[in-house]
């Protein structure tokens, strides 16, 4: 893939992702397989734009005043300190990337065809099952090199947890913080030579910031669904890519 058509991806990416409180992970891995660069740089790569663009993101969504600190805070306790572990571990198997793609396809589907959703009061859930959630949601995160956010965000909507835009909000930390971890478990070498991609960072805060102020202040919480909805089958068609190619 041409330099310029990677660049440009990535915008998009950001763009699209940061919408609806994601960094993108799942895209920047999309993109890079498609290049000549290997697995682990690819992923560790990865991390660092999630990393820039959710910090964007968030910001964006906590001015807007969608952020909920004590909704978010069980479901970081669980999965920092396993986003580290599972960065330790290998990538996934075929088997495991068939089920994510197709536990994602079926929050894709129910996220869209749920139109009432917006007129149930949320509730907040309970201490055991945010940290719960979060323990697993970071181990498998850690594992295949992305924040999070692309399974807490449908798990939160699907469960009437909170309103999409806070949602989005909460994603948005969540991520950044399994990032960094999942980041400072990477090889510093790996780091080192992911920075050289440099040119990617910029294209991707410009991306970020135009999607996390159309997300904040622009977008209906029917068009986050939708526009999640189409992230997640973005992320199932990657994570297909990769098994086949297992």
């Amino acid at each position: 893939m041409g330099d310029v058509v990677l660049w440009i991806g990535t915008a998009v990416v950001a763009t699209a992702y940061s919408m609806v409180g994601h960094g993108g992970a799942s895209g920047y891995l999309a993109l890079l397989a498609f290049t000549s660069i290997p697995t682990k740089l690819a992923s560790t790569t990865a991390l660092e734009l999630n990393v820039v663009v959710s910090a964007i993101t968030f910001f964006a969504f906590r001015r807007a005043r969608h952020f909920d600190w004590n909704l978010a805070w069980p479901f970081m306790l669980g999965s920092i300190p396993f986003a580290f572990l599972g960065g330790r571990l290998q990538m996934e198997s075929r088997t495991q990337s068939t089920i994510l793609a197709g536990t994602l396809m079926y929050a894709a589907f129910a996220l869209v065809v749920q139109p009432k959703q917006d007129e149930l009061e949320p509730m907040r859930p309970k201490l055991h099952l945010a940290t719960l959630a979060g323990v697993s949601i970071g181990l498998v995160s850690g594992i295949v090199g992305v924040g999070g956010g692309i399974f807490l965000s449908p798990l939160m909507i699907l469960l009437n947890w909170a309103r999409p835009h806070k949602v989005a909000a909460v994603s948005a930390c969540f991520i950044f913080v399994n990032s960094v971890a999942g980041l400072l478990s990477r090889p510093m070498e790996l780091i080192g030579r992911s920075i050289q991609l440099w040119p990617l960072v910029i294209v991707a805060v410009f991306g970020a910031v135009i999607g996390s102020y159309f997300g904040a202040v622009r977008t209906s919480s029917r068009t986050m669904r939708v526009a999640l909805a189409m992230v997640l089958l973005l992320a199932v068609w990657k994570l297909v890519t990769k098994a086949l190619m297992l």
